[in-house]
């Protein structure tokens, strides 16, 4: 019995992390196909309905899904560079914190800090400019919801001021 210990041996080993990505693909493909199956014919006389994107996607969800495992199964992706986990926690913080302070602050704050903290996961720690900037951009993007398209966003202390 002889070893291999060449590069393409160890190549050829299934890549873990791409099998849990492809189930998880899979997964989301069969809920939504349950999902689907329960809204029945409801419009039976047309040929595209309320469930022609959903089995559409889901579809596409698990073609990719099943395409990623035979791919993971094989060994080819390439290799994959080292993770800093610093600019992950930033983006995952601010995603966080947005949650928690929509209800409270409203959404142009909350945004803003998500806005700030996404900042910083990318490089610009100055955290006393990009709050202020992402505020003022969620701002904005609240009046356009608002007050011209009338969709509703949470409003907070800033939003109260203004209107």
């Amino acid at each position: 019995m002889s070893t291999d210990s060449s590069p393409k041996a160890a190549k050829r080993r299934p890549d873990r992390a791409a099998l849990v990505i492809a189930v998880a693909l899979i997964a989301v493909a069969a809920v939504i196909f349950w999902d689907v199956s329960r809204l029945g014919a409801i419009a039976s006389y047309a040929r595209i309905g309320p469930t022609t994107v959903p089995n559409l996607v889901a579809g596409g969800l698990l073609v990719l899904g099943i395409w990623t495992a035979i791919e993971a199964w094989r060994g080819d992706f390439p290799e994959r560079e080292h993770q800093e986990m610093g600019p992950v926690l930033w983006i995952v913080g601010g995603l966080a914190a947005q949650m928690l302070l929509l209800k409270p602050l409203g959404f142009s704050i909350a945004t803003g800090v998500l806005f700030a903290m996404t900042a910083a996961g990318f490089g610009k720690r100055k955290l006393w400019l990009t709050l202020p900037i992402g505020i003022a951009f969620s701002f904005v993007v609240w009046v356009i919801f608002t007050r011209l398209l009338q969709l509703h966003l949470p409003s907070g202390p800033l939003e109260a001021l203004f209107f």
